[in-house]
């Protein structure tokens, strides 16, 4: 399946995470304890350590979302081309079997 952005998380789970950083900011703002903070956000304290760094790097700012990880490798018309070509089967590109696998689908 392929992300709607390209990038691992739609723009609404994006906006989510941005959501528990900048609460976590708040939170550093207060002096909280990394420890604490992690077990009441339910994330992991090596997150939280990064996370203050930013903060104390950037602010508030610096917790915002950049936006998607990566930029798709394929543009959105050489996807829709590969859809339709895996859609075709591999016997139509000329394999034994209905079976594809990653190198099948490299090739």
């Amino acid at each position: 399946m392929r992300y709607a952005d390209g990038g691992g998380l739609t723009a609404e789970r994006r906006a989510a995470r941005e959501g528990i950083r900048l609460e976590a900011g708040q939170r550093f703002a207060r002096g909280d304890r990394t420890s604490d903070i992690a077990k009441d956000l339910r994330v992991s304290e090596r997150s939280v350590e990064q996370w203050r760094r930013n903060w104390r790097e950037g602010g508030m700012e610096g917790l915002k979302s950049r936006g998607p990880a990566n930029l798709p490798k394929l543009s959105d018309e050489r996807f829709a081309l590969l859809e339709r070509e895996l859609a075709k089967g591999p016997a139509a590109h000329g394999w034994e079997d209905q079976r594809w696998t990653l190198e099948r689908v490299a090739t």
